[in-house]
């Protein structure tokens, strides 16, 4: 369906307010909402249970239905917003999701979305929410229908959701969205991979920062034991590597972070500087977007990463924004104790031919427990496959 007719759809029961977190699968709407520049009306969240907060506050204050945009595996941090503050037993907050239908079932994904597609229904109506199946040939009358069938069931505080397939909502063009950065996140990587004695340890988080960390690997022909992918479960690849700093402190860790999954868990950041583990080093890679999903802007540009560190209890915190001030402090922080929060703003974008880790990830955690069994001075072998 394209884009401009679904919006209708929702326009026509007075829908006009949106917040969520964006999604590949609903890139169409995302743009389009980006394109009617209007910031009251739409509002893109540090996370989906943030979204949905926020969408309950509009709901109170106008007495108008919201809608909320996810991915599918966004439903986790829904759950208990859902079923603890919107549910109609508790306040009955009625609302309108739109949810993108990653790892569906028989359509080929990625393997963090394979059993979450699985259960992305039966989440659903676990909650309570109705749903309607939006694909390519969804014809608007439908989508109106859909909702006309539910009225009563919205009006008595329940909510229901269009579940969109692939390609489902399509839209002519799509943005490409640029910041003022001309480093390159992958060049950032292969910096910080290749510099000799600056982390024993590297944890990835999800999406493209985990594509290039691998990609570099293999193009250095170096080892790839000594990192762990992080796949799914956006936001929590600091409190891995923490786990994993506090229980090897004789190990380096680097976690190598996005900002929207930075910001999709702040929290993460104060307990880090609470336990101050002297043996961690947290580099956010900051291009102020979503990338990984079609790019839309994280609220990443207006936080001042370095008294942020500083007020969550890092030891230090620095920022960079090109090769030679990240070669440059690396260089500096190499004896330096943790907790360090690095921040090195990148531009948006990745090659063309990116490639996917081939290793499964149950193959990445047996080859890395095996690496972080061993003793520090067997860690210097990082010869190649």
């Amino acid at each position: 369906m394209r884009i401009n007719d679904f919006l209708d759809v929702l326009q026509s029961f007075g829908i006009e307010y949106f917040t969520g977190v964006p999604d590949s699968q609903l890139k169409a709407l995302c743009d389009a909402l980006i394109e009617q520049k209007e910031d009251r009306k739409h509002l893109i969240a540090a996370n989906e249970g943030n979204a949905v907060g926020l969408a309950a506050g509009y709901y109170m204050a106008t007495g108008k239905i919201p809608c909320v945009y996810m991915q599918n595996s966004g439903l986790g941090n829904v759950i208990n917003p859902c079923a603890s503050l919107i549910h109609p037993r508790v306040y009955g907050i009625p609302m309108v999701f739109v949810i993108g239908f990653r790892g569906e079932p028989g359509v080929k994904d990625e393997p963090q979305h394979i059993f979450q597609g699985e259960i992305t229904l039966q989440l659903l109506e676990d909650l309570g929410i109705r749903y309607c199946l939006l694909e390519e040939a969804t014809t608007p009358d439908e989508c109106k229908e859909f909702i006309k069938e539910h009225a009563d069931f919205v009006r008595s505080g329940e909510s229901i959701a269009f579940v969109v397939r692939k390609n489902g909502l399509t839209k002519e063009t799509y943005l490409q969205y640029k910041n003022p950065y001309l480093f390159s996140r992958e060049a950032a990587i292969e910096a910080i991979l290749t510099t000799e004695g600056f982390a024993d340890v590297v944890v990835s988080t999800t999406g493209k920062i985990s594509r290039e960390v691998f990609e570099v690997r293999e193009a250095m022909r170096q080892s790839h034991e000594s990192d762990f992918l992080t796949v799914g479960s956006m936001g929590h690849c600091s409190m891995i590597g923490l786990g994993i700093a506090l229980e090897k402190p004789e190990k380096r860790i680097c976690i190598l972070d996005g900002d929207g999954a930075f910001l999709m868990h702040m929290g993460a950041g104060a307990i880090i500087g609470q336990k101050r583990p002297t043996n961690l080093i947290h580099v956010v890679l900051n291009n102020q977007a979503h990338e990984s999903v079609g790019g839309m802007p994280t609220a990443m540009a207006s936080v001042d990463m370095m008294k942020l560190g500083e007020a969550l209890g890092y030891c230090k915190a620095l920022s960079v924004d090109s090769k030679e001030a990240l070669l440059l402090v690396m260089d500096e922080l190499k004896d330096s104790a943790g907790p360090i929060l690095l921040e090195v703003k990148v531009a948006i974008g990745s090659r063309m031919n990116l490639g996917r880790p081939t290793k499964t990830p149950k193959e990445n955690i047996e080859s890395f427990m095996k690496y972080l069994s061993r003793e520090k001075s067997d860690n210097n072998d990082k010869d190649g496959q």
